[in-house]
């Protein structure tokens, strides 16, 4: 995301926090509290690479709210990480926390960098980062925050180009710090970080939770808005970790039937249905693209032909920004289901009400990767690991219960979901707010 992108980002979540507060009726006081952020933090520091140089790397950490409880977002390694981004960002978490009415705040981080091709070789091409230099570059990050995260205070996680492997670095890293400072011995503090290996405090269930999250909240609107989801039609944009499973999971729960998947290389389509389990294999395994475009049986169509494409369930599971004022209008689908954080601008939002489109807001639909995070964090600090059986149940109780709150706010205030998801949150976060600083 460029910093205009992310500015562009940040005020639209502001614009939908102030309408929300008119909705609510609050104070002008709490309005420009909820609209700013407690606290941010600017570093930079030196990392040794693998040339023998040393290079220098700037990095942020933003606190928008603890007033729910510790600060809780992801921690992003990309060459366009910006400030506005990440406040953006830790905005959004703290208001997805809310609605999904865990015990966690909002924050974000980020360093400015690029796996991907961090260093130039002589002839101008780049070559990833190693594996040794992102350790070091996680490790100095992780020193440089130290003082401002924790279990109690703010909790980090996986994000762009941040793996489990990274946040078991940064574990390890932390509780060697905090070894230090307080002269004790070496103790490790799982429940400072989420998004870690199963085998070192991580969840069972994390790494579907985003997917199964969007599952249940479509199923409850499929209820309210009686349709049958068996063969319905599906069109998904983005085939990672969310896309691929939210498609496995109506595949094979509801029988609906998948027409269109995508991924950044472009779109197939099969009015007769897909199988994302082969479209799976082919990907990773067969396709010289590596890429879901030319899987046997489909065809190749372009992102603008799978927009348009008529359908049942629409879920934008990739990028920010796809339904605009410009799109939205092409859209011809009963419901929307984001997978995707900021996949619809305000204006598009509103043209989609005015349609009687039944949008389910990313806030709302993949509440269920920040919901399992939180559990991550709760097992942590309990020393517990919790079945998988559980993890699910707790996760469908809260995204019902986020769903039936939302369409609840969306029927007493007459607005879109993607409003009311808006007047629930800032009203948790407000009266969270009045009760911390006794207002």
């Amino acid at each position: 995301m460029s910093k205009n992108s992310g500015k562009e980002y940040l005020d639209n979540i502001n614009s939908n926090l102030v309408k929300a507060a008119g909705y609510l009726g609050l104070e002008k006081g709490i309005v420009e509290i909820i609209t700013g952020y407690e606290r941010k933090l600017v570093v930079k520091f030196p990392v040794r690479m693998d040339d023998g140089g040393v290079r220098v790397f700037e990095g942020f950490r933003v606190q928008d709210s603890t007033a729910r409880g510790p600060a809780k977002g992801g921690i992003r390694y990309h060459f366009n990480v910006s400030e506005e981004e990440v406040r953006a960002l830790s905005k959004d978490m703290t208001y997805k926390g809310a609605l999904m009415d865990i015990p966690l705040g909002g924050g974000k981080g980020g360093i400015i960098c690029d796996p991907k091709g961090d260093v130039n070789n002589p002839n101008g091409t780049k070559i990833p980062m190693s594996e040794g230099e992102l350790e070091r570059l996680t490790r100095a990050y992780t020193r440089a925050i130290a003082d401002i995260i924790g279990p109690l205070k703010d909790v980090p996680a996986p994000d762009m180009n941040t793996t489990p492997q990274i946040m078991d670095w940064l574990t390890d890293e932390y509780s060697k710090v905090i070894a230090e400072q307080t002269g004790q011995p070496y103790k490790r503090i799982d429940a400072v970080v989420t998004g870690k290996p199963v085998g070192k405090g991580g969840s069972l269930g994390r790494d579907r939770a985003t997917a199964r999250g969007m599952y249940f909240t479509l199923r409850e609107a499929a209820k309210d808005l009686n349709l049958n989801l068996e063969g319905a039609t599906v069109v998904v944009q983005g085939f990672g970790n969310a896309g691929m499973n939210f498609a496995k999971f109506v595949y094979d729960e509801f029988k609906s039937k998948v027409i269109t998947v995508s991924d950044s290389k472009g779109a197939i389509y099969n009015p007769d249905g897909l199988n994302p389990y082969a479209v799976e294999e082919w990907k990773e395994k067969k396709s010289p693209k590596k890429s879901v475009l030319d899987f046997p049986g489909s065809k190749n169509i372009t992102d603008q032909e799978l927009l348009e494409l008529q359908c049942d369930v629409f879920a934008p599971s990739a990028l920010e920004g796809v339904l605009t004022k410009e799109t939205a209008p092409k859209l011809k689908t009963k419901i929307v289901v984001e997978g995707a954080n900021g996949a619809t601008t305000n204006e598009a939002d509103e043209i989609m009400y005015n349609k009687g489109i039944f949008r389910l807001p990313g806030i709302l639909a993949n509440g269920g990767g920040v919901t399992v995070s939180c559990f991550e964090w709760m097992q942590n600090l309990e020393g517990k690991q919790w079945t998988k059986e559980e993890v699910d149940k707790k996760l469908e109780k809260h995204m019902v219960d986020a769903y039936k709150a939302t369409k609840e706010a969306a029927d007493k205030h007459k607005i879109s979901m993607g409003a009311a998801v808006y007047v629930v949150a800032v009203d948790r976060v407000a009266k969270a707010l009045k009760a911390k600083h006794k207002l």
